[in-house]
């Protein structure tokens, strides 16, 4: 552990909802609108689903999964696209293309459910994405070990889910800090390894705190 040149400022992020012009209301039409809905619908309905999301433990991850259950009832898609790990994405273009992939498989397979109506339209919905300080700023790893415990799970989500987005990197920005600036390369491995599908957000912190603790004693 070394002392940091550069401090790690907590951030958070407000979001302004708007649905969008497409809809589906078929199977078929969600696959056609997920190849040329905007990057911003992706990301609402991925990766903010698990800030939205937050509080529960189990369910689906992401909103096509639960509209194919809910509305086409479709389990085994739902399932499908349920079990795509956001982590492995550092670009919208390459989540969207799993998500249309696994789509098309499956009309491949049941031809007759892409045309049969669901009980609700889905709707394409994205958010104007606000990023705001906070005022922590941590200079030392115990100063980031007690802004992270006092920031909001929003906090929480912008640098641990959001970030590797914005780096394009298979990473998180409380990991980045800790091995660039502080000298923790494994912390920064462990904590890049926590669960964001079987824990909230809550559960993520409580963890990250875990492993930062265990580092500094």
């Amino acid at each position: 552990m070394r002392k940091p040149d550069k401090p790690f400022y907590f951030n958070t992020s407000e979001h302004l909802l708007r649905i969008g012009r497409q809809k589906a209301t078929t199977l078929s039409e969600l696959w056609q609108a997920l190849q040329t809905c905007p990057d911003d619908s992706i990301f609402q309905h991925t990766f903010r689903t698990l800030q939205e999301h937050h509080f529960i433990r189990q369910g689906f991850s992401n909103d096509f999964a639960y509209w194919c259950l809910s509305a086409c009832n479709e389990p085994v898609l739902a399932e499908q696209l349920a079990s795509v790990d956001v982590r492995e994405f550092t670009a919208i273009e390459g989540l969207r293309r799993r998500m249309v992939g696994i789509v098309d498989e499956f009309l491949q397979q049941h031809p007759r459910s892409g045309s049969k109506a669901g009980h609700e339209p889905f709707y394409f919905c994205a958010a104007d994405i606000v990023v705001l300080p906070t005022p922590f700023a941590s200079d030392s790893v115990p100063a980031f070990l007690a802004g992270l415990k006092q920031v909001s799970v929003h906090s929480i989500h912008h640098h641990f889910i959001e970030a590797r987005l914005r780096l394009h990197l298979m990473s998180n920005d409380f990991s980045q800090w800790l091995e660039e600036e502080a000298g923790l390369p494994q912390t920064a491995e462990s904590i890049e390894r926590i669960d964001i599908y079987t824990n909230t957000l809550e559960g993520v912190r409580q963890q990250i705190a875990a492993i930062v603790e265990q580092a500094l004693n």
